[in-house]
């Protein structure tokens, strides 16, 4: 199954997307195969009625981060947990900034994920009144919500919202 890999002569990182909910069982396969590799994990807290349960999640779901050996690539692929790797081209940068979710990580820190979303960036709204509406961010700088552009008369109305109702769009 390694053909899913593009050639590579030297050891380089690539993203693992993993199978769903497959994250920490890819992650024990890398830690037996020696292969160096990084799972961020988060602490999560849930209440069940009114007992509270703490467990670890991956900060990034179906994500793991690999540094492959040419000659030993596909022994990622043995047992089915991955859908597929992607080479990362600027290996420098990546590696700065996974310092920085380390860092995040083991700060104990409260930490979610957050779209980026710049100017213009195309969303559609996931729930409530809005909801399939799509329109543009407004503003990179408090990105609260959205431009829903009438085209033909060349104005766009800002509408309001929370970022976690909105969906990015390609």
């Amino acid at each position: 199954m390694g053909q899913h890999l593009p050639d590579f002569s030297e050891p380089r990182w690539f993203v693992c997307h993993t199978k769903p909910r497959c994250e920490k069982k890819f992650g024990a396969l890398l830690t037996r195969e020696n292969f160096a590799h990084h799972l961020p994990l988060i602490q999560s807290v849930r209440l069940y009625g009114t007992q509270k349960k703490t467990f670890t999640k991956p900060l990034f779901p179906g994500y793991a981060f690999a540094r492959l050996e040419p000659e030993r690539k596909t022994r990622i692929y043995q047992q089915d947990l991955l859908v597929r790797a992607i080479m990362i081209e600027n290996e420098a940068v990546f590696l700065r900034q996974l310092e920085d979710v380390k860092i995040i990580c083991a700060s104990g820190l409260e930490a979610a994920l957050h779209p980026l979303m710049k100017k213009g960036t195309h969303v559609r709204v996931l729930g409530g009144p809005l909801r399939g509406l799509e329109g543009y961010v407004d503003d990179p700088a408090n990105p609260q919500g959205i431009v829903v552009s009438v085209d033909v008369l060349q104005q766009g109305l800002l509408v309001r919202l929370p970022l976690e109702s909105l969906q990015l769009l390609p």
